[in-house]
């Protein structure tokens, strides 16, 4: 048993140095780095395959494991929404490097995208954008496609637009704060992507079934298992209503499912 309280350890520790570090990055920018730092270590751990191990070994009826790596989502997600900003404000103020930026874009989500079909004709709403939009830029820049980011966060839906501005992409990316539900642009969207930290993902893919044309593929971002400390699961099978098509990449932070209306002949 030892295995599973050290393993427990591992997830109580990382969920406080990233609340803590969370917390102060906020009263001293300089501790953003110490914070992205400590993210990386949690990419890594999720990817190990000895912790899978260990979570495979230990999650049922683990009611303690499950509970510990919840809140470890928690403060990860309010750590990254946090560097997100953070991020964009010092691109903003002329304290990050814009070529830099952009070959970080181009090379952020290539792997997937060969997956998605999205060319200039394509209309893309991306739900969950965040303030450092890095998959929906570089879908606007690589593929000519027009981009309607989304976010429940303001301040992110700001900085999102003003980095946007700022490296010539608002032409082809606009932002809302609005639900998904007030949105026209559903209507007419080819692409649907859902971000991994979006908490109502299920909740959302019923709802779009019902204003979204036929054609339209939904890009679903998630993480099962271990992989679920960083990302929100997908906790329900959703293959009686829909065809689906998982994009399986080696060592990646999260699972990307591919889902399409079945069509009726």
């Amino acid at each position: 048993m030892k295995h599973k309280y050290a393993f427990l350890l591992s997830l109580q520790s990382l969920a406080f140095e990233i609340k803590q570090l969370t917390g102060f990055s906020r009263e001293c920018s300089d501790c953003f780095e110490l914070l992205r730092m400590k993210l990386d270590d949690l990419c890594r751990f999720m990817t190990s395959e000895e912790n899978e191990r260990q979570w495979d070994r230990w999650e049922h009826p683990g009611e303690d494991i499950r509970l510990h790596s919840g809140q470890l989502r928690e403060a990860s997600t309010e750590a990254l929404c946090e560097l997100e900003k953070y991020q964009s404000i010092q691109m903003l103020e002329n304290k990050m490097n814009i070529s830099e930026y952009m070959a970080k874009l181009s090379n952020a989500i290539q792997e997937e995208l060969q997956h998605f079909r999205i060319d200039p004709t394509s209309k893309v709403l991306f739900i969950g954008s965040g303030a450092f939009p890095l998959s929906a830029l570089t879908i606007a820049k690589d593929t000519g496609a027009a981009v309607l980011c989304v976010d429940m966060d303001a301040e992110a839906v700001h900085l999102g637009k003003r980095v946007t501005e700022l490296i010539g992409l608002h032409n082809r990316v606009q932002f809302s704060g609005k639900s998904v539900n007030e949105l026209s642009f559903v209507n007419e969207a080819t692409h649907i992507m859902i971000a991994s930290l979006v908490r109502n993902k299920i909740e959302i893919v019923e709802n779009l079934k019902q204003s979204m044309p036929m054609y339209t593929r939904i890009i679903l971002r998630y993480g099962n298992g271990l992989k679920s400390v960083f990302n929100y699961p997908l906790e329900k099978d959703l293959s009686q209503d829909w065809q689906l098509t998982p994009i399986v990449r080696r060592k990646s932070i999260y699972d990307t499912l591919i889902i399409e209306q079945k069509q009726i002949w």
